[in-house]
This record gives structure tokens, sequence and C-alpha cells, in this order.
């Protein structure tokens, strides 16, 4: 009997970096993500949101650095240029509105103020309007709705009656009567300051019965979960439930609506800025542009043409940048 060819032979250990490595692999596979990582990942694979977030960012930038902006271009955005202006015609001298190396955007008709240094302080306004007065609805909103939802009975169907009657109301109307009215000082504010702080309270007044109904309605399906009996088997009181269990899980649909609502609020404060009651003169304001650029705009089409750009910029992006972070906090969305 002849003896085989090839004797079997003991499998080899592995070493203890290959054991490393499968360890690391296996963690790698079974590593759990967070709601928060995501959202970002969905949010990361939508182009046109995150677009619109960096231009949101830039605004954001411009507005807070609107001063070193244009101390650094080197243009008051209040100063005259009448050098820079027709005295026979009152348009400025040059093509598309007197743009130059000088004056980025051209100048304004009459005055020969820099629209590049008013569009920048502009963007100020807009944005601090449409920041504060989200703010307000959203507080608002979310305090009365989760009210609303959570208790029920006479305090749902109160707060519910208020939100119908203020949906109902003449917003624009209400705001144009009550600044018209305003004395010009007021709480330590005078001219412009009251004249804000006016249009920031009312809008957001009359803003948060809508992301309370949103959050109303999230608050009565939520209320019944398993994790809210839990909470009150173990002898939760009715706050506690409130502010630790259910108002973390309003946190998305509140994030979606506040993006949302910013450029609602934007375009409120160009169309009271348009009327004429907005802030005064000489604090700029892009509806207030657009204002005095209906009488040239056959003389000077650029003069209506730049701020009515930045507020379609501006909403635009306010709005990609909404939809992106709807879709990326949405678990049920399919992308």
């Amino acid at each position: 009997m002849t003896a085989p060819l090839h004797e079997p032979t003991a499998e080899a250990a592995p070493s203890a970096a290959e054991e490393a490595a499968v360890a690391g692999a296996e963690a790698k596979a079974v590593q759990g993500r967070s709601l928060g990582r995501i959202a970002w990942e969905r949010l990361k694979r939508d182009k046109l949101a995150l677009g619109g977030g960096v231009v949101v960012l830039l605004l954001i930038l411009v507005a807070v650095l609107a001063p070193v902006i244009t101390s650094l271009y080197g243009q008051d955005p209040n100063a005259f240029n009448e050098d820079r202006i027709d005295p026979l015609f009152g348009t400025p001298v040059g093509s598309l509105g007197g743009i130059s190396g000088e004056h980025w955007l051209g100048v304004e008709p009459v005055n020969g103020r820099d629209i590049f240094a008013r569009i920048v302080h502009g963007a100020q306004i807009s944005l601090l309007v449409g920041f504060l007065s989200a703010l307000v609805a959203v507080v608002l909103g979310t305090v009365l709705g989760i009210l609303a939802g959570f208790f029920g009975g006479w305090v749902d169907a109160l707060i519910s009656r208020v939100m119908d009657g203020l949906l109902a109301f003449p917003q624009l109307l209400f705001i144009i009567a009550l600044v018209s009215v305003m004395p010009d000082n007021m709480l330590g504010l005078s001219g412009t300051g009251v004249r804000l702080l006016m249009m920031i309270l009312v809008i957001g007044f009359f803003g948060w019965p809508y992301i309370g109904r949103v959050v109303r309605g999230q608050t009565l399906s939520m209320r019944e979960r398993e994790y809210v009996e839990a909470a009150r088997s173990l002898g939760a009181g009715r706050f506690y439930i409130l502010f630790k269990e259910l108002l973390p899980n309003l946190v998305a649909p509140i994030i979606v609506y506040t993006t949302m609502m910013i450029p609602t609020n934007i375009l409120t404060e160009a169309a009271l800025s348009f009327l004429g009651v907005g802030v005064k003169p000489p604090t700029s304001s892009w509806g207030q542009m657009l204002s005095s650029a209906i009488d040239y705009y056959k003389s000077d089409p650029m003069y209506m043409v730049v701020p009515g750009v930045a507020i379609f910029i501006t909403v635009l992006a306010f709005n990609l940048f909404g939809d992106g972070v709807r879709d990326a906090l949405d678990p049920k969305g399919s992308r």
C-alpha cells in the first residue's frame, strides 16, 4: 500500500491583523445611523436643495456683513452721486442704468444712490423681518398647536376657532391700517424701528395658525402612541409628556414649515414696503426700490430688474432648500 502523495496539513490560524479587520468590517456592517445622519445623507443627494442652501447662507452672510461689504466696496447706500445723473432727464449716465466699475449695478435715477450698496443693505431688512416673524409664528403656533392637540375638548375648540378667524382675516389690510396709525416713537424705537417691530409682530401673529394646524394634527396622531401611554403609565405628568415626549417628535415638521414660511414673510415685507407702509426712507428696502422704479421702468428698466431679481433669487433659494429639507426629513419619501 502506497502513501498518499499529499498529506493533509492543518489550516493556518488567522493573524491578529486579519481578526481585527474582520471585526471592524462586521462592526461597520451593523453600525446604526441616527435620524439626523439619515436626513443629511438624503439632503446631500438633492443638488437643488444644496444649491438653495448655499445661496441662503450667502444671503445671510451678506446681510450680516453689509456694512463691511459696502465699506470695502467704497459706496455709501445713502450717498447722492449727482455727477452720475443726466441733469436734463434725471436718468443715470451711461448704458444699463449707469453700470460701471465704480457702480457695479448702476445708480438710482434722480439722486444717483448706488444700487448695489442699497441691495446689500436691503437684504438686512428682508431677512430680519423674514426670520424674526417666522420665529414669532413658530413659537406661538407650536405652543398653542400642541396644547390644542393634546388636551382636546374646549381647549382644542377655542384655539381652533381662533385659528380659523385669523386665517380668514385680511392680514395685509390689517398691517397697513395698523402701521399707518402707529406713533413715530414707541418702546424706545423711532421711525423705521417702530415699523420693523410692527411688521415682525403682526406678520408673525397672523402666520402662527398655519404651523399651529400642522402641530395640532401631528399631536392628535401621536398622543395615543405606545411611548406616550408608557410614560403616562409610569406616572409622568402632562407637561412632561408634552415637552419631553411629544415636542421632540415635532421638530421635523416644525423645521420644514419654518423654512417654507420665511420666503412668504420676505414677500410680505416687500409688498408692504412697495405699498409705502414698510420701512421709511432713506433705509433701503427691496420692495421700496421696486415701488420707486415704477416711474422709470421705461427710461431705466435696470432699476426695476435688480431688486426684482434679488427678491426672486432669495425666495427661490429658500423654497428649494425648504423642499429639500422636507424630503430629507420625510421617512416615507422615495429619495
